[in-house]
C-alpha cells in the first residue's frame, strides 16, 4: 500500500449468512495481510433477498449487486464481497472488478429430501415423475437435457430455507451450488457432485460460481494494492474466460449458459480447459464446445472465451438465445417450473 497510517476499511455485502461468512473468510484474510488496518462490515437486504416469490430470471440483472454498488459510488463502503456468479459481466461505469479470490468447489451437487435418508444415492435413481427443486433455469434446462422423466419446480430462499422446504415439503430433491454447503458447514448433506463427467448426464456450473469477485472504484489504486493480498491468479483467469463466454453470448444468470474450466496438463504445459453449453428452457436443444489453450493473462482468458462463444453461436448457441429472448419480449417469463 501507498501508505502505511492505520484507516478503516468498509466491506460492503448482502445481508444473508452465507454472504456474510464469506466476507468473514475475506475479511479474515486481509486482516492477516494488513494487522495495522480495522474493517467494518456493512450489510444490506438487496432487490433478490427481499422479493422471495418472483422467479428469479424475472428479477433481471444486478438483483444481487446494484444496490450495494449505489453505496460503492456514493463512499459508503470501499468494497463490496459478490459471489462472482450473481456479477453482471458488465460493471456499471466507475466499477471494476478488483481481484477474484480463490475458488470453493464451483460444481453443483444433488442434496436428497431427509425422507429419502439413505434410499438414493444419485439422481438418476430417482423414480419417474420425482420432484427436482431449484430456482435456476441453467439447472433446470441441462437437467430437463439429461433427467426428462422428472419435474423441476421452483424453490426459493437462503441455504437453510431449501434445505427445510426440501425436507418439509414435496420436493424429492434440491440442485444446490456445492460451495454455499461446505462454507456453511453443510457439506453432510451433499449426496453427489455433478459435473460433466456425471454418469448419466452432466451439469456444468454457472459463470464464476464458488468464486468471490471483489469490486471497487475504478481507479482507487490504495484498495486494488490492498486487495492484492487475497487474489487468486489460477481462478481469475479462468473467471475470466468463462465471464468472456457470457458476455459475448449477452446471457445473464437468467439464461441457461453452463461452463466448465479446469487447468490441465497437455504436451507437457499446463493450460485451461475451458467448456461451455448453451441449452433450450425445455432441455431438447443444446449446443456444446471446448476449447483447450495455454493461458498467461487476464486478456489471453477474454479473448479464449469470446472465441469459444462465437463458436457456439455460429453452430446455433445463438439461435437458441434468440428464441429465449423473443419469449422474454412477448411477456413469457422464463420458468424454471413444469407445467
Amino acid at each position: 500500500m501507498s501508505s502505511p497510517k492505520p484507516f478503516t476499511v468498509r466491506i460492503g455485502t448482502r445481508r444473508s449468512a452465507l454472504a456474510l461468512r464469506q466476507t468473514d473468510l475475506i475479511m479474515e484474510a486481509l486482516k492477516r495481510a494488513h494487522p495495522h488496518l480495522t474493517f467494518e462490515v456493512h450489510a444490506m437486504a438487496t432487490m433478490g433477498d427481499r422479493d422471495k416469490t418472483t422467479p428469479l430470471p424475472a428479477l433481471g440483472k444486478g438483483l444481487w449487486t446494484s444496490e450495494l454498488e449505489a453505496k460503492l459510488a456514493s463512499r459508503e463502503v470501499d468494497v463490496i464481497v459478490h459471489c462472482l456468479k450473481d456479477m453482471p459481466t458488465t460493471l456499471p461505469e466507475g466499477m471494476v472488478l478488483g481481484v477474484v479470490t480463490e475458488r470453493e468447489d464451483p460444481r453443483d451437487v444433488v442434496v436428497f429430501s431427509a425422507r429419502h435418508a439413505g434410499r438414493y444415492e444419485r439422481l438418476a435413481d430417482l423414480p419417474d415423475g420425482a420432484i427436482i427443486g431449484t430456482s435456476s433455469v441453467r439447472r433446470a434446462a441441462q437437467l430437463r437435457r439429461r433427467y426428462p422423466r422428472l419435474v423441476f419446480r421452483d424453490v426459493r430462499g437462503n441455504i437453510e430455507t431449501r434445505l427445510r422446504k426440501c425436507d418439509e415439503e414435496d420436493y424429492d430433491a434440491i440442485i444446490l451450488a456445492a460451495a454455499g454447503l461446505l462454507r456453511m458447514n453443510y457439506g453432510e448433506r451433499i449426496a453427489q457432485f455433478l459435473d460433466s463427467g456425471t454418469e448419466g448426464g452432466g451439469l456444468l456450473h454457472a459463470v464464476g460460481q464458488g468464486a468471490l469477485g471483489l469490486e471497487v472504484r475504478e481507479g482507487d489504486q490504495t484498495m486494488l494494492e490492498l486487495l492484492e493480498a487475497v487474489r487468486h491468479v489460477p481462478t481469475e483467469i479462468a473467471c475470466y474466460a468463462e465471464r468472456s463466454v457470457m458476455r459475448t453470448l449477452e446471457g445473464g444468470c437468467s439464461v441457461p449458459i453452463g461452463v466448465e474450466t479446469a487447468w490441465v496438463e497437455e504436451d507437457g504445459k499446463k493450460k485451461l480447459r475451458l467448456r461451455a453449453v448453451v441449452v433450450s428452457l425445455d432441455g431438447n436443444s443444446a449446443v456444446d464446445g471446448e476449447s483447450v489453450q495455454e493461458v498467461t493473462s487476464l486478456r489471453e482468458a477474454e479473448d479464449m472465451g469470446k472465441r469459444l462463444a462465437e463458436k457456439l453461436a455460429s453452430i446455433g448457441a445463438q439461435k437458441i438465445l434468440d428464441e429465449i429472448n423473443k419469449g422474454r419480449e412477448s411477456g413469457a417469463a422464463l420458468k424454471v417450473s413444469d407445467a
